[in-house]
């Protein structure tokens, strides 16, 4: 049953490096270069901090995230609910992904996927 839980990991590591990756690349460089930013803390560079810094916040959070689902395998029985948690967590990652973007943006098969190998070892 950890299978499922060290699958999930291992997808929200790779979820997390993607985002962090493919953002920098692809939306915060495009977003910097094109768009005339207000100044935030004094300075156009200001705003692009807190930008990115918003942006890669998120990566750090899922890979926590992966650091408890392995923490909570390794501390044995009576953990699941930790497990569910995370996994819920993740199904309205899907959700929102899925509904916000109409389906375009394919993150929602990973969230999908990441919330139903958290919800296999609790429900069964």
């Amino acid at each position: 049953m950890h299978t499922y839980v060290y699958l999930a990991v291992v997808l929200i590591v790779l979820v997390s490096f993607g985002h962090a990756y493919l953002g920098e690349r692809y939306v915060l460089r495009r977003i910097f270069q094109r768009c005339e930013l207000p100044k935030l803390l004094g300075s156009a560079d200001g705003m692009h901090k807190v930008l990115r810094f918003g942006w890669h916040i998120a990566s750090l959070a899922w890979i926590g995230l992966a650091a408890v689902l392995v923490a909570t395998v390794q501390a044995g029985s009576g953990m699941a609910s930790i497990v569910a948690v995370v996994g819920a967590t993740f199904f309205a990652h899907f959700l929102l992904a899925l509904v916000a973007s109409r389906g375009r943006h394919l993150s929602w098969i990973l969230f999908l996927g990441i919330a139903l190998l958290c919800a296999f070892p609790v429900l069964w």
